[in-house]
């Protein structure tokens, strides 16, 4: 995902009104995944999201002491928000690779299982198929694959529990309210 660009920055203007820009825009570009993100199915608005939080938190931890405590708060929830997503982008991205590993293993093992029946068998006996070479294989990758899809879930849950925490503490209108808040004092700083 590439990041939404900052307009209006001046290299003259002073630091602090600078990064409240880049700040703001990198908070938007967070938000803006919602609700698409909410949605379990929507795999790459979650990555999207991902990779947004960790540039708000980038930021945060850059300049947010510039913006008092809040902000650098904001810094931790939005670390927060990207380990957990990453975390769920570590299944995404697992789930498919072990899906395919099966279906080769599968695969291999049809080909074994009908190259060890006689070429005028009418029907594959059960014992061949359940002999097949890769049988441990591709049953241990289904009990991975098992795995994923359910940490996956639980994950995911955990995640609409912290967007709505964040939600409730007032995470967006908080660091909103501590960026426009040192503006006195940012002048001052920048001096």
């Amino acid at each position: 995902m590439k990041a939404r660009r900052v307009k209006g920055l001046d290299p003259q203007g002073g630091l602090a009104d600078q990064a409240e820009r880049i700040i703001r825009v990198r908070l938007e570009e967070l938000v803006a995944f919602t609700p698409r993100a909410l949605d379990p199915t929507e795999v790459q608005s979650l990555h999207d999201m991902r990779i947004a939080a960790k540039r708000l938190r980038y930021v945060l931890e850059i300049f947010g002491g510039l913006f008092g405590p809040y902000a650098e708060k904001a810094g931790k929830r939005a670390k927060d928000l990207q380990d957990l997503i990453g975390e769920i982008h570590d299944c995404d991205v697992m789930l498919p690779r072990v899906h395919g590993l099966i279906s080769e293993l599968e695969h291999a093992d049809a080909v074994a299982v009908r190259g060890a029946a006689p070429a005028d068998a009418e029907d594959l006996d059960p014992a061949v198929t359940a002999a097949a070479p890769h049988g441990p294989q591709w049953r241990g990758l289904h009990t991975l694959a098992t795995h994923l899809a359910a940490r996956r879930a639980l994950l995911f849950e955990r995640f609409l529990l912290l967007w709505t925490e964040l939600g409730r503490e007032g995470f967006v209108a908080r660091l909103d309210f501590a960026l426009g808040e040192r503006a006195g004092e940012a002048s001052e700083i920048d001096r």
